[in-house]
């Protein structure tokens, strides 16, 4: 049977923890074939980023028309994107109905503290968002108020829906709520809050890449978009209890993708 085929558009993470590497590691481990555009090229490890070199957006525009033109894509991620002129680029190609179940990771700032995107660029391609996975800090960055609490992230996800994407969901990875873990999906005039057990763990690199890579998978398999959220929250819950006794790298480490600790 021919695999499900997704896009991710996004950075590439030479550390292999986040951007395209995780990406494409989510859509193999979850059983779909993966494809890519690349934004730019970072020199990271897990322990920062130490260099960015974006690409030209008629380089990523002419990848996404190469990628569209061979293939049936059954759905899209963007990560980071860098600019609003890259932004502007694959917005052109949402808006065309060329980007299907359209998944919008707002990559702004990475786990280090290094500013890998800028705030109206994301804005950019919100309306044409099937989900939009922002987490706290993204959330506060993207409607200007404060978002550490649930009541918060409840507020950011309304907020942010407003603005057009079908579904938000506001990632709580780093809002403690009695030892869980608590995602905000607000969609369809309906909000749920989705929880698990918080692991105790420093391998956290690439978990919102690897989320929103989850959620564009399942969408391409057919899944309406709150099983989708809640089967992607389920797997990166393993996929960070299966990396909390690695040593890989000095920092933040990366997720154990393949379930080989599970």
């Amino acid at each position: 049977m021919t695999p499900a085929t997704v896009l991710t558009i996004a950075g590439s993470d030479s550390g292999g923890g986040a951007g395209i590497q995780a990406d494409l590691k989510v859509f193999a481990a979850l059983g779909a074939y993966g494809t890519s555009v690349i934004t730019a090229i970072t020199a990271q490890n897990t322990r920062g980023v130490d260099a960015v070199l974006p690409l030209p957006p008629a380089t990523i525009g002419e990848q996404v028309d190469s990628v569209l033109a061979d293939f049936t894509v059954g759905a899209v991620k963007t990560g980071m994107l860098g600019s609003p002129a890259v932004a502007a680029a694959v917005a052109r190609v949402a808006e065309a109905g060329r980007l299907p179940h359209l998944v919008v990771d707002p990559v702004l700032v990475a786990t280090s503290g290094h500013r890998l995107g800028v705030v109206e660029a994301v804005e950019r391609l919100l309306p044409y968002a099937e989900v939009a996975t922002p987490n706290c800090a993204e959330a506060a960055a993207l409607t200007g108020r404060p978002v550490t609490t649930v009541e918060e992230m409840v507020a950011a996800g309304e907020a942010l829906a407003a603005r057009g994407p079908s579904h938000v969901v506001v990632t709580g990875g780093d809002v403690d709520v009695d030892g869980e873990s608590v995602d905000v999906l607000v969609g369809g005039g309906v909000t749920t809050l989705l929880r698990a057990p918080r692991v105790d763990t420093r391998h956290t690199h690439g978990t919102g890449c690897s989320f929103s890579a989850a959620i564009a998978v399942r969408l391409a398999l057919g899944d309406p978009v709150p099983a989708a959220v809640a089967a992607a929250k389920e797997y990166v819950h393993r996929a960070l209890t299966g990396a909390r006794g690695w040593e890989l790298g000095a920092g933040r480490g990366p997720l154990d993708h393949f379930g080989w600790s599970v």
